[in-house]
């Protein structure tokens, strides 16, 4: 009988420790799902997370550095990306975020994965979360 492979939760030392059982990423076999990151800044021991400021630009960079550190804690990168999901609080941010989306990712040659945008209530003060799902190899 073939072993299954095993999940592997992914923390990256700048993140700090999740609020609830879950972890930032998971890892099974080729397949690496990241869960829903926000634009906190890197953990500082002792501190509770933050944004890194009210404004949508700064939340989206950090979201998106955010996913990128566990992309890459897992062994992956925006180019194994096949699926991000973008959870915004407010209607009206939709083009600023396409805006500020498209600039993070310039320097790709294509699109860094298929896209879904919703709209969702998050804690008070956050006005984005992001979660993608990479497949590696």
């Amino acid at each position: 009988m073939t072993e299954k492979p095993q999940k592997t939760p992914i923390t990256p030392a700048t993140h700090t420790t999740p609020p609830a059982k879950f972890s930032h990423g998971v890892k099974k076999g080729n397949i690496l799902q990241v869960a829903g990151q926000v634009g906190f800044g890197p953990a500082v021991p002792g501190q509770a997370p933050t944004p890194v400021g009210p404004t949508l630009r700064e939340q989206t960079l950090q979201t998106l550095r955010n996913v990128q550190a566990v992309l890459e804690e897992g062994g992956a990168s925006w180019e194994d990306a096949m699926m991000v999901r973008v959870y915004l609080t407010d209607t009206g941010h939709f083009a600023e975020f396409n805006e500020i989306y498209n600039e993070f990712f310039a320097d790709l040659k294509e699109a860094p994965a298929a896209r879904t945008t919703v709209y969702v209530g998050l804690p008070a003060g956050l006005l984005v979360e992001i979660d993608a799902l990479a497949v590696l190899g």
